[in-house]
């Protein structure tokens, strides 16, 4: 059943970032007065079709890898390149429409910039009401810890030499994995410092390291951007939480407790300790752990429970974990200033890939999306809402891209037109329209040569 992840994840997925990012174009088409001929999700032959009382016909079509907004009098040649019937559509329109129908052609060319620019526009809005919601519910998370840095890594070159808490890099606060990720992937090809804030296990105070980089990961194709720092995420037998009226509690365990050794055998994971309890159903056993820094000894008693493979040892504790939640108000300031790191790391990370600081064999194409969208589903839904802002946001960032076929061509072309006082020549529009439709032909091939490569 797993499988069925993947395809439903990546039409999901996609489906809903192509469907707002068309409706931002058909919305301000609506709003400008031009007839929008047809709104369609997806290419090739329509699996479902229905037309309202202006005249659109609304396609759902059985090719899910895009969709377009077509409008009477816009580019002819590229509208009966997508459906030849387009010009039976605006005859029908005609018939069933009650007010003039306006041309593409007929608007300003302010109009015609908002029309392109509200495809993005949307994809970024979208983003920010995700990243609202995910703020808003809140989410449990574990907490990134990292074990001992290994040898010759950054962290140990500079002295560190014990598990920790990651909370900051560069100034800014990092409250999951995710977070240190993203954070990290914003500095690949980066040359000067790499400052990470960290809060030993056994102790409150936090520390802040400089760790000189070089054209970190320049080019590579598969950079270990955590492994290479030192960090080695760990579930370690750290106390997060204790369950009120639990052995655990009655026990005089802590939050902040740090197990060393059960009965003189040493734990070095939250799992090798859980299952030591579970192990020992109605035993006291001996636990040494690290509380504020101090070693303490401590008799536990174990309590029992049952369940589907019988009698099991019972705590009544939780590893650490951090929880992100906002108000409504400050969850939509925070959607909005996620929205804006996530653009400029977006926008970055595509400078260092044209400069060469970062392999262009990272990039993902719908092959990749596929994989991601699965695996974020199968992850749970804060995962696939997560993934599905961040590749709103890279939608719209490549959208505004000043390359013919895109909306940050049409935008250029129309900005040219206005300088120029009038419109450039149906042959030079052609021209460009062929050169974009190539460069999109090429970067389309690449991706999934890239994605096929990972796969394989």
């Amino acid at each position: 059943m797993d499988i069925l992840y993947y395809p439903l994840g990546f039409v999901a997925l996609l489906g809903a970032l192509v469907t707002v990012h068309e409706f931002g174009h058909f919305l301000v088409a609506r709003w400008s007065g031009v007839h929008v001929v047809r709104f369609s999700i997806g290419f090739g032959r329509p699996l479902i079709q229905w037309r309202d009382r202006r005249g659109t016909e609304f396609v759902v079509a059985v090719i899910p890898l895009g969709g377009y907004v077509s409008m009477l009098g816009e580019n002819d040649g590229v509208n009966d390149a997508r459906n030849n019937d387009d010009a039976d559509d605006a005859s029908n329109a005609e018939v069933s429409s009650d007010r003039p129908l306006l041309s593409h052609a007929e608007l300003t060319p302010y109009w015609r910039i908002a029309i392109a620019a509200a495809g993005p526009a949307a994809n970024f809005l979208f983003a920010i009401l995700i990243y609202w919601g995910l703020f808003a519910v809140g989410s449990q998370q574990l907490a990134p810890v990292t074990a001992a840095p290994k040898a010759d890594t950054l962290l140990a070159i500079q002295g560190w030499n014990q598990p920790a808490q990651v909370v900051g890099i560069d100034g800014d606060s990092v409250s999951s994995w995710s977070d240190i990720v993203m954070r990290l992937s914003g500095r690949l090809g980066d040359s000067g410092h790499l400052e990470l804030s960290l809060i030993p296990l056994d102790d409150t105070r936090t520390a802040t390291l400089r760790l000189p980089i070089q054209q970190w990961h320049k080019g590579e194709e598969e950079p270990a951007l955590l492994a290479s720092l030192g960090i080695t995420p760990s579930v370690l037998s750290v106390v997060g939480t204790v369950s009120p009226d639990s052995p655990a509690a009655r026990s005089g365990l802590q939050p902040g407790d740090w197990i060393q050794s059960v009965e003189g055998e040493q734990i070095d994971s939250w799992g090798a300790w859980v299952k030591t309890i579970e192990q020992n159903p109605r035993r006291n056993l001996q636990m040494e752990l690290l509380r504020e820094g101090r070693l303490v000894a401590l008799r536990v008693a174990i309590g029992e429970r049952q369940g589907s493979e019988g009698t099991t040892g019972f705590l009544g504790v939780a590893p650490l974990l951090t929880e992100v939640r906002y108000g409504l108000f400050d969850a939509l300031l925070r959607g909005c200033e996620e929205t804006w790191d996530k653009t400029s790391m977006t926008l970055s990370m595509m400078k260092k890939m044209v400069v060469g600081l970062i392999s262009p064999k990272n990039m993902m194409g719908p092959v990749g999306i596929v994989q991601v969208a699965g695996e974020s589903v199968k992850n749970g839904a804060y995962m696939f809402f997560t993934i599905m802002a961040l590749l709103s946001i890279s939608l719209g960032v490549v959208n505004l891209l000043p390359v013919p076929v895109l909306d940050g061509g049409h935008i250029l072309m129309t900005f040219i037109e206005i300088l120029r006082g009038k419109p450039l020549s149906e042959k030079f529009q052609s021209a460009a329209l062929q050169v974009g439709l190539a460069l999109i032909g090429v970067a389309f091939i690449a991706v999934t040569y890239n994605d096929i490569g990972r796969l394989l």
